[in-house]
């Protein structure tokens, strides 16, 4: 099974300056989401997101909006600009 993949990317803030992550595939964020440290409503939904577009129930579109939402939660998320 490979990666579902998304677009466009959902971009991230990372710990070293001046460099953003783009994420564009449920693989990827399932990867980001086990890393945060904030786990808000909208992180639990991203990673049910996640586990239902593995399951073949969600699509990896889904995936992308849950994911920028939990990312906005966090405040790791980054204008596409």
């Amino acid at each position: 099974m490979g990666p579902f993949w998304f677009s466009p990317p959902v971009y991230l803030k990372t710990k070293r300056p001046g460099i953003r992550n783009g994420v564009s595939h449920v693989e990827g964020a399932a990867e980001e989401l086990m890393a945060w440290d904030t786990k808000g409503p909208k992180w639990t939904k991203a990673v049910q997101s996640c586990v239902d577009a593995f399951e073949g129930r969600a699509s990896p579109q889904e995936v992308r909006e849950a994911f920028e939402a939990a990312a906005k939660e966090a405040n790791v998320y980054l204008s596409p600009e």
